[in-house]
Formats: structure tokens, sequence, C-alpha cells
């Protein structure tokens, strides 16, 4: 296991295209961090920096505590599974496992006890004498993922792993692939697009959005918390709802934004001033049917059995609200809508940064 730390990296093609804007972050022994960002955001391109399939145009990259920006992938101590799998079709599940250790002429017995050490861990032991076509999607992932552990390395990094697989297998491949880390312990650099991997997979997470670090946190920092409104509304499915409005500080000193025609409710805000523009944001789960409140007009109603989501108009707006169980509620239907405060995002209009 190891640590990793980025130090000011920066990515630039061609001398002109930047694509990493300086970025810092450091990885503990055995933590799970996972890079997620929208497409082109920079985070894959990260990942094979540290893996050494990138060159580094500015910066350093350590491994625990010594910096590899020279060295080849090789000698980097580091295994990656990719988005395609890049099994070897000529060999069988044990001979695509055991390959790394064969081109490091590594002892045969040695070899034969982490392939079957591997294979047992991932429940690959009946698939050992197939080939790649004869598997499926989830079985040629899990033994990319043995031919990983195999090498005992010190960083697993892993580059949309469960991209190609379809939407039960991706639920079943993240279990795994966290169990397999609390297992092992072996420190992970996970890249995805899917939020909702990085909820629950990471120990903390790495938002990257044009290749600039907008956050880093733990899961439920990330939800409860977002330092801005790109992260509030790249961070939940489904989405935050976000409203543009006006900040009023009443004579009482209560504050509310002022949006869509209605009065949302906030929790005092110790620095914002009055008439100031912001962004309103309430999150799917967080609002909530009422008898009085925030007037609305159900659009749609679209029930998952566990819970129902209803697309609401509020003036010319429309919002997302998921409540759990069922409703009797029709598209067409008026209601009204009742909010926590507390549970309120506000965001400068101008900066998009969280208001304290």
């Amino acid at each position: 296991m190891a640590s990793v730390s980025f130090k000011n990296i920066q990515k630039t093609y061609g001398g002109k295209v930047k694509v990493i804007h300086g970025i810092g972050f450091d990885i503990q022994d055995g933590e799970f961090v996972v890079l997620v960002g929208p497409s082109g955001c920079g985070k894959s391109t990260l990942l094979r920096m540290l893996a050494g399939l990138e060159d580094i145009t500015g910066g350093e990259i350590l491994i625990d505590g010594k910096v590899v920006n020279d060295l080849e992938s090789k000698d980097r101590d580091i295994a990656m599974v990719f988005q395609s799998y890049a099994l070897y079709p000529h060999m069988t599940v044990r001979e695509n496992m055991a390959f790394s250790l064969r081109l490091r002429k590594a002892d045969a017995t040695l070899t034969a006890q982490r392939v079957d050490n591997a294979a047992r861990i991932l429940n690959l032991g009946p698939l050992l004498d197939r080939f790649p076509k004869e598997l499926s999607g989830g079985q040629r992932q899990r033994v990319a993922m043995g031919r990983a552990i195999v090498r005992d390395p010190k960083v697993f990094l892993f580059d949309e792993p469960l991209s190609n697989l379809d939407a039960k297998l991706r639920v079943a491949m993240r279990a795994e692939i966290k169990a397999l880390h609390q297992r092992l312990k072996t420190t992970t650099v996970y890249v995805t697009h899917d939020q909702i991997e990085a909820m629950t997979m990471a120990d903390r997470i790495v938002v990257m959005h044009e290749g600039i670090i907008e956050q880093i946190g733990t899961p439920l920092e990330l939800f409860d918390h977002p330092g801005n409104l790109f992260v509030a509304q790249f961070i939940g499915s489904p989405a935050m709802n976000v409203l543009p409005g006006t900040l009023r500080r009443g004579a009482d000193g209560g504050v509310h934004v002022e949006a869509e025609g209605a009065a949302w409710p906030v929790n005092p805000l110790s620095t914002a001033k009055d008439g100031l523009s912001v962004h309103y944001g309430i999150r799917p789960g967080d609002l909530s049917l009422a008898a009085a409140g925030i007037a609305a007009t159900v659009v749609v109603v679209e029930p998952t059995g566990a819970e129902t989501e209803l697309l609401l108009q509020v003036g010319a707006a429309q919002l997302t609200l998921v409540m759990h169980g069922r409703t009797d509620v029709k598209p067409g239907q008026a209601v009204h809508l009742a909010i926590d405060a507390a549970k309120a995002h506000v965001f400068d209009g101008a900066s998009g940064l969280r208001l304290a």
C-alpha cells in the first residue's frame, strides 16, 4: 500500500490546449478515492499521468513519497483496470491473470498461488480454463480485476471499469469492488462520470470540472454541503432543483429568497445582503406535499414502487420532488409544497459559491 500526492499537476497538449490546470491533493495510504466529473473534465488524463501512460507537463506526482514523473509505468508498482477489459483473447483466464507475473519471470509456484488466491476472492475458480469469448461482460471485468490483484501493487487504478455493463450488473460490480477494497485495503484511485458510483464507493470524492478541482470531501459532505453550484447540481440523483432569485431580509431578521413569485425559506445567512442575486437550491427528497405552502401544479407522476417522483410546475420553473411510497395526485392537480429551511442551499448569483 502507498500514499499518492499530486502537486500542481498541469497537462497541455501541443503546447496550446491546457486540460489540467495546476491540480494538487493527497490520497492517504489505503484510501479509496473517486475522481468524478463530466466528460472532458480531465479525470482520465490525471489517472493516466499517475499510471505513467501520459507525460506530465508540469508539477510532480509522488507514490509513497517518491517522485515518479520520469519512472516508466512498469516501475511504478501500480495496476490498472481499463474500461475495455483488455484481455488477451488467445489466453485462458488463468493465463491472462498470470501474464504480468510471467513477464517478470516470477516463480511459477508463487504465480500459481497468487492466481488461485485472486480467483478465490473473485469467485473465478470454475472459469480459470475458459477463454474470454466464453465469458459474460461481468466475468471479463472480474478477470481484469484479478489480473490486477495478482500483481499485489501499491496502488489500484480503475478507469471507468463498469461503463460497458448493464445497469443491474453495474450495481453488483460496485459492491464487489468496494468489498474487494475493504478486504485488500490497497490504495485505490477510481475514475467515473457516474456520480452514483462515486457516492456509493468512495471514502472521498474529488469533483473535477474543466481541468480544475471544484471540491474534495466525503460523499455525504458533498451531498449535504456542496461548496458551489456546480457540485450541488452534479452530486445527487435526481439533480438538485435550482431557482434563480433574490435574497430578502425581513424587519424581524428573517431571511427568504424570492423566486418564481414565491417566498422560499432559508436558514439565517450571516454575510448575504438584502437584494443579492442568488440561486436557491433544494434537493428533490427535501420537498414534500403539504396542505399549505408554495403553490405548484403536478406535471408528471412517475411511480417506481418504493418511491414516487413528481415533476412540478412553479411559475416558469419545473421542480422534481421524490417521495417515499405512493400518492394519489394526478397530472394537472394543484398542490402545495413544504420546505425545511435547514435543507435549503443558497449560492451567490455571480460566483456560484455557497453562502454561509
